[in-house]
């Protein structure tokens, strides 16, 4: 390894890549538009749903005051529905007609059958394509009632739980994308820029003419990923500020996370290399480097816990190694467990070191 090859390499392919716009969209602007996309999506979560409500027991007092608590959770805000004002329709076809998702129906008689303590059905309409608020309208509306339950034979709920955020409760949902957005864009950039390259530099020729001169297949490689830590991190960095600044993400920035922007791109430049050099033609190496970077791309804990998939999908999860990466930043970001780290780290250390080597083995300045 000569330090004054790979400096001049490095500069070459810099240069380069900065004069690329479709790159440099996909480095640095596209992970802009993602937090910046998430974030939106994320600050909105937390809002009330609507519950369209056709209260057929109007006015009871006992109806208004379960309407009045179901308010009160402030996971729903109660919308009445007046069926007088929409002629020739019922509920349920008003809800389907307006891309409704939610609807209560309080049956007449509710407060009569409440205060007799007779069992009493309320009708829930949800819709099968939305069904974070199906989830959210059926446990407001189960609690409320259950409430009513209790107040109704005059019993005291004994145990009361309360729910928060792991390890804080500051955390929100958009605290945990950050790390995932970096797993994202540490993936993405080196994946398919080193699976085009080496195919197409071959198919060009231009590895020929690299042979001629006295780099070596480790230098060049080396340069390569040394440009790609030097872009994870401005790319980190970006999407850090618009996470803290822009949404108001609570991550925490330490020399923990240095490693893992260095070896993330360190093992996926070695793996992209890998796949474009045991590929024939271009055509080909996109093909596989579809294959490897897709399975990583939404299984890995990059837009969705791992831990709301099944058991089997788990499983795989953990032997993708975009996964180490991604929880290992979580850690150390958001937890500050470095120890809980260090086993993601020696896992893809190893793991770089060893396609690191594969790379360098099976790709060739020149066709046998």
């Amino acid at each position: 390894m000569n330090g004054r090859r790979i400096y001049a390499d490095y500069l070459v392919f810099m240069r380069g890549y900065l004069r690329n716009p479709i790159g440099l969209f996909f480095s640095l602007f596209f992970p802009i538009i993602l937090i910046s996309l998430f974030g939106l999506i994320y600050s909105a979560g937390g809002a009330a749903i609507t519950l369209y409500v056709e209260n057929n027991d109007h006015p009871s007092a006992a109806s208004a005051q379960f309407l009045q608590e179901l308010n009160q959770t402030g996971a729903v805000r109660v919308s009445l529905w007046d069926a007088s004002a929409h002629s020739g329709q019922n509920f349920s076809t008003w809800l389907a007609k307006n891309s409704n998702p939610v609807g209560l129906v309080i049956p007449a008689g509710f407060a009569n059958d409440y205060t007799n303590h007779t069992h009493v059905n309320l009708t829930l309409y949800v819709n099968p394509e939305d069904a974070v608020s199906d989830g959210i309208a059926e446990s407001a509306v189960g609690g409320v009632g259950n409430g009513f339950s209790f107040a109704a034979v005059n019993a005291t709920p004994l145990i009361g739980v309360q729910t928060t955020s792991v390890g804080s409760t500051l955390f929100t949902s958009i605290d945990y994308l950050v790390p995932g957005l970096i797993g994202f864009s540490i993936l993405t950039s080196p994946m398919f820029s080193m699976v085009d390259i080496s195919a197409s530099y071959r198919k060009d020729g231009l590895f020929r003419e690299l042979s001629l001169t006295p780099l070596t297949k480790g230098e060049w490689l080396t340069a390569k990923i040394l440009w790609y830590v030097v872009l994870t991190m401005l790319s980190a960095a970006i999407m850090v500020g618009i996470g803290v600044y822009g949404f108001g993400a609570h991550v925490t920035l330490s020399w923990g996370l240095l490693p893992f922007l260095f070896l993330g791109p360190f093992f996926f430049v070695s793996l992209g290399m890998l796949a474009g050099s045991v590929a024939k033609t271009p055509e080909t190496a996109a093909v596989i480097g579809n294959i490897i970077t897709f399975p990583m791309m939404f299984l890995s804990g990059t837009f969705f816990p791992v831990s709301l998939f099944p058991a089997y999908l788990q499983t795989f999860a953990h032997i993708l190694p975009l996964y180490y990466v991604i929880d290992g930043m979580n850690q150390v970001m958001l937890f500050n467990n470095f120890a809980g780290a260090t086993t993601d780290l020696a896992i893809i250390a190893v793991a770089s070191v060893v396609v690191f080597v594969g790379a360098i083995s099976v790709f060739r300045w020149r066709d046998e």
